[in-house]
């Protein structure tokens, strides 16, 4: 099975990327962010055409996430637990019925929380994280094979930017933001990227700015992250980086995992 993150920075503006990527690719199941798009709005007559079965959670303009599955998913479920007047729409979990089991794979665009001086927006980051470590502590009681893919807007280490002095003041960086996701490799997920291989430069974004793709000034944000149960059956992950060369590109790519299932 082959499961992919990515955020598509627009469905709408990128529909033709996305369609050529999932002939290309063939993904199995599919975590979008940053749709940017309300739920009605969403291209779906397109990608339904491939076989996909689509799932979203959209806010108007910006936000927004979606599972795109070759089979039709047993549950959704939408909004991240933990705080009911959270209105921005960051997070959906699909349960699919695989091989006489099941897998569970979430969306999730975790808030980037810049500037971090500003008194909301480094604090919610920090704070929707700490949710995220709750509920996925939840799920792990399941003990079933558990993907949480997404563009979590985190650095993790040093050598997953360009230039650690460009960054260490960022939110995405900052050692507040990296604790928070070594808490969730703590209680027991695995980064199925760096599960594969030690590769560096491996980055997963690129800004449009300052001619950061064609100098490879990138950076690795974008995350599958893998319960026990889906870690054992991790047979391979990759950056399909090709994917920034096409025109009007994200400036994220895909990252993707394959599992024996």
């Amino acid at each position: 099975m082959k499961i992919a993150t990515w955020n598509i920075n627009g469905v709408r503006a990128r529909i033709d990327n996305l369609i050529a990527w999932l002939k290309e690719s063939q993904p199995d199941i599919v975590a979008l962010q940053e749709i940017k798009c309300q739920d009605d709005a969403f291209p779906r007559l397109e990608v339904e055409a491939l076989g996909y079965h689509v799932e979203t959670h959209g806010q108007k303009g910006f936000n927004g996430v979606a599972l795109l599955s070759k089979m039709r998913p047993d549950e959704i479920s939408r909004g991240l637990p933990g705080d009911d007047t959270d209105e921005q729409s960051r997070f959906i979990e699909g349960v699919f019925s695989v091989n006489g089991g099941v897998v569970r794979v979430c969306s999730i665009y975790l808030p980037n929380g810049n500037p971090a001086q500003d008194p909301a927006k480094y604090p919610y980051k920090l704070a929707w994280m700490e949710r995220l470590s709750r509920f996925a502590e939840d799920r792990l009681a399941l003990e079933e094979p558990i993907v949480l893919a997404g563009d979590y807007n985190v650095i993790p280490e040093p050598h997953d930017c360009w230039d650690v002095k460009v960054w260490e003041n960022d939110a995405l960086y900052l050692s507040p933001t990296r604790q928070a996701f070594r808490r969730l490799e703590n209680l027991g997920f695995t980064d199925a990227l760096r599960a594969t291989t030690d590769e560096t430069p491996l980055y997963t974004f690129w800004d449009y700015q300052g001619g950061c793709w064609p100098k490879n000034f990138g950076i690795r944000i974008d995350h599958l992250m893998l319960s026990p149960e889906a870690a054992d059956r991790l047979v391979s992950a990759d950056v399909e980086k090709h994917v920034r060369n096409w025109e009007k590109p994200s400036d994220h790519v895909p990252v993707v995992a394959h599992l024996a299932m």
